[in-house]
């Protein structure tokens, strides 16, 4: 295991036969355990280690931005996506467009199960960044959400005056609770390190709220003939991860199982 996130990106890098991007690097990072970490955000730190070296050490940076938000190591032969003929003060302005995103939405969840969530008035539903990184509890964010009956959408929401979970929990009472069996989000509070939620200042722009809105149609609808997420749509995934309380259930079921069969054939 490597002493430092630094350490281990290089790791990661130098056995890369190409650049990757940021997202990519923290799951290898963590799937191969060269580093470890009870933080919430490992892509996102692992964005801020590279961008950070590139924007301050410069040439003597070990790592080099070739597409946004992808990377390599310095001396490696690899295509350039930022020329390095553009002037100084035009390559400056890509990299600083590419550390930080006015995207008004921060992360999001696709097509999460109903029956993940223990549903209550005060729920909590997790999420991860990464299969090994730490569990959030989404219930708080605020945002707009889709519900479907499997892949049909039939009905779209916003949870702002109360909180994603609330608006969730009220749908499984009312005149839909019958109707949906899965849920996407999209969350406009940020995700800190230690898995908490906060706002963030608003400050996009009309052409980011643009292609904010054109992402949101295209990972929500999944037109077919969309090859790709919409342009500047920065936010972070997160994938489902099962209530404890559940956990907690399906073990004292297995028990349970065990012991009758025991019993039964005693």
């Amino acid at each position: 295991m490597e002493k430092s996130w630094k350490e281990a990106i290089k790791r990661v890098l130098r056995e890369s036969d190409a650049p990757m991007h940021y997202t990519e690097i923290s799951e290898q990072i963590l799937a191969r355990g060269y580093y470890s970490t009870d933080g919430a955000t490992p892509a996102a730190t692992v964005n801020a280690q590279l961008s950070s070296s590139v924007k301050h050490d410069g040439e003597k940076s070990p790592f080099i931005r070739v597409g946004k938000g992808i990377f390599s190591l310095r001396g490696t032969s690899v295509p350039v996506a930022v020329s390095t003929s553009k002037p100084k003060a035009q390559q400056l302005a890509v990299e600083a467009e590419d550390e930080s995103s006015d995207s008004i939405i921060h992360s999001f969840g696709m097509y999460w199960q109903r029956d993940l969530v223990v549903w209550r008035n005060d729920l909590k539903m997790y999420g991860k960044q990464q299969a090994l990184s730490k569990p959030v509890d989404f219930g708080k964010q605020k945002g707009i959400y889709i519900l479907y009956d499997h892949h049909t959408v039939v009905y779209v929401g916003r949870a702002i005056d109360r909180p994603l979970g609330k608006r969730l929990y009220e749908h499984t009472v009312d005149r839909l609770g019958s109707r949906w069996n899965r849920f996407s989000w999209f969350g406009l509070l940020d995700v800190t390190q230690e898995g908490n939620l906060r706002e963030t200042p608003f400050n996009s722009s009309l052409a980011a709220l643009v292609a904010t809105l054109e992402a949101l149609l295209i990972e929500a609808l999944e037109p077919p003939q969309n090859r790709k997420r919409g342009d500047d749509f920065s936010a972070i995934e997160y994938i489902q991860d099962i209530d404890p309380e559940l956990k907690e259930r399906e073990i004292q079921n297995t028990l349970r199982s065990i012991e009758q069969k025991m019993r039964g054939g005693a």
